[in-house]
């Protein structure tokens, strides 16, 4: 087995951390490799670090078993997108703020190797979304594919279809098409609901509309979205996972279906979902508890 080290190269504490992850790998004898990323900072390695080999991005793909993508959740959706094609699992182990995603800090990974030597662990397959604008560029997105105003202040006008069938038409600061996985993100904080990874379902989101009837709607991931944005302003913004974004011209038309390719994450056996939710998003907990200690 041969694992891929994906860091984050932003992070402040990013050597310290591969430092010590390199040095419980040789501990247990496992094969790594790390993406050359790190090199831009091989003025501070430590020894262990310099006796590492370093390889790109597509050769660390292609050659490993399993990807360790260390960061937080942008570093593990951003690593998702990266090996989409190659059906390789992730590993994420969490610096960032929330770590939703990335079920593992660098304590409970070490607590995590003998499992992993073992094979006592899921690999839990989730589902992502591909778009295609104007019937050209396409999109794909492990959380969400946002359409929104922009920098222009006003609202846009949004229609949409599903599988052909006309829907809605309402104006919005935008909508949020997000999977299971994107339920606990930006769709959340709209008002959308928490979805299970399992579920083969869409959510569609609405931001800020200008009515009270419209509502988050969840359908079937084999159903196809087809969303017309218009804007005064002549221009609407779209991205998908808050990190891949580009401004199209007005209207534009943006087709929106489950991708063929799933993403892959590895986790313990030692947690389950609704723990994750409870600890890190406080889910179903009374927080007055909390402030009244």
């Amino acid at each position: 087995m041969i694992l891929g080290i994906i860091p984050n190269v932003t992070k402040s504490e990013i050597l310290k951390v591969v430092d010590t992850i390199v040095e419980e790998l040789q501990e247990n004898n496992l094969n790594f490799l790390i993406c050359d990323s790190l090199l831009k900072k091989k003025n501070e390695f430590t020894q262990r670090l310099k006796e590492c080999k370093y390889v790109s991005l597509n050769e660390l793909i292609n050659v490993s078993d399993m990807v360790i993508s260390i960061g937080g959740d942008g570093t593990m959706l951003n690593s998702a997108y990266e090996i989409r094609n190659s059906g390789k699992p992730i590993i994420g182990v969490n610096l960032g703020k929330l770590g939703f995603l990335a079920e593992f800090d660098v304590n409970s990974f070490k607590e995590f190797i003998p499992d992993l030597i073992s094979n006592n662990y899921t690999v839990e397959e989730r589902i992502a979304l591909k778009g295609t604008i104007d019937k050209k560029e396409e999109l794909f997105a492990v959380n969400d594919i946002v359409i929104d105003k922009g920098s222009w202040p006003k609202m846009i006008e949004l229609s949409i279809d599903i599988d052909d069938e006309y829907v809605s038409t309402f104006s919005a600061d935008g909508i949020i098409i997000a999977t299971p996985t994107g339920s606990t993100g930006y769709s959340l904080s709209t008002g959308g609901p928490i979805i299970t990874p399992g579920s083969n379902v869409i959510t569609l989101s609405p931001i800020a509309p200008h009515t009270l009837t419209m509502r988050p709607l969840v359908i079937s991931s084999e159903q196809k979205i087809t969303i017309r944005a218009q804007s005064l302003y002549g221009k609407v913004h779209i991205s998908c996972d808050g990190q891949r974004s580009d401004i199209y011209e007005s209207p534009a038309e943006v087709i929106i279906e489950k991708s063929k390719t799933n993403i892959q994450l590895i986790h313990s056996k030692r947690k389950n979902y609704f723990e994750i939710l409870r600890n890190k998003l406080f889910w179903g907990l009374d927080v007055r508890k909390f402030n009244n200690k």
